[in-house]
């Protein structure tokens, strides 16, 4: 998914892919030593070492955080609230990609017109 995410933002102007992460370590790590360095984190929640559920907290912990947005196969209700009061600004199952496409690509405008 990394791969096809990187293919698709990279087609669009005014993107760049600044960072991506396999496990939670690696995300929080990038995330502390780049405080203002991103403007929207797309998190799973299931990955190779840890959970994207600590990434979200890290991300909202950050000086100016970004938009965060959850795309994950368990996005649950329950889940999905979890993930809300963490600290997301939306959570997509992955069935529902072209939601989520269309609010990252909506997020994207929103930051090129600011």
């Amino acid at each position: 998914m990394r791969s096809l995410f990187k293919d698709l933002f990279s087609q669009m102007d005014d993107v760049s892919v600044v960072a991506t992460a396999a496990t939670e370590a690696e995300a929080r790590l990038w995330l502390a030593e780049h405080p203002r360095g991103w403007d929207l984190a797309i998190v799973d929640l299931i990955l190779e070492q840890g959970s994207g559920m600590g990434v979200i907290s890290q991300c909202r912990a950050s000086p100016r955080p970004g938009k965060i947005v959850v795309f994950s196969s368990y996005a649950t209700p329950g889940v999905r609230q979890h993930c809300l009061r963490l600290g997301a600004d939306a959570v997509f199952d992955k069935t529902d990609s072209a939601d989520f496409v269309a609010f990252c690509v909506d997020t994207v405008n929103e930051l090129s017109a600011n």
